[in-house]
């Protein structure tokens, strides 16, 4: 009996041992934190709404904050190359990459259409149905009908700059700048002209 009530006392001990030893529960994204944050480091670049005006700048406005959290830890680690933007997540703090994320998450996109409606019927066949021949597969399947994306694995695409999204593909082709698994092998299976047209046409997506 003595021993059954001295292993329940340990037991008691231990498990608030536990509990008090157990990390505290991580803060939840602070968007107006965020906003501080783009007003000094990302919105020259971005705009302060994360609608970029210049076609060299992505949009970040309605884009999922897991994805931007983690491009933002990539450029950190060094594991996404571009020397201007490891330069400004030097300085910030994973706080400040989550806060920052989650307020971009929280702007309105500006929708944006085709600067070249030439290519738009090349750039849909491409995005819904892929290209059997070649092996490539439709974007939609992991980007959406509408280019809004899957939060975490797969970035929002509609109403992004064309312009960017080829760089973007490009770099993805090349395998320098920028690598991944998945879009590695899929960009190397466009051609130049696949990918200005499926960009023309992911810039009109809604």
């Amino acid at each position: 009996m003595k021993r059954s009530v001295l292993a329940v006392l340990l037991g008691s001990i231990a498990t608030f041992a536990m509990a008090t030893n157990a990390p505290a529960p991580a803060a939840k994204a602070d968007p107006a934190k965020g906003k501080a944050v783009v007003e000094k480091v990302c919105a020259a670049c971005h705009g302060l709404d994360g609608n970029s005006a210049a076609g060299a700048n992505p949009t970040l406005a309605g884009q999922h904050p897991e994805y931007l959290y983690a491009q933002l830890v990539a450029f950190k680690k060094g594991e996404r190359k571009n020397a201007i933007m490891m330069g400004q997540v030097a300085t910030m703090s994973d706080e400040d990459m989550k806060n920052v994320s989650a307020y971009f998450g929280t702007q309105k996109i500006k929708p944006r259409g085709a600067t070249d409606k030439a290519l738009i019927a090349a750039g849909k066949k491409i995005y819904q149905g892929g290209n059997r021949e070649t092996g490539l597969p439709a974007c939609m399947a992991c980007h959406g009908p509408n280019g809004s994306g899957m939060p975490i694995q797969y970035p929002r695409l509609g109403s992004q700059h064309a312009s960017y999204v080829v760089a973007s593909l490009q770099a993805y082709k090349a395998g320098t700048d920028r690598k991944n698994a998945v879009m590695g092998p899929i960009a190397a299976k466009m051609t130049d002209a696949d990918l200005k047209a499926v960009s023309e046409y992911i810039a009109g997506l809604r």
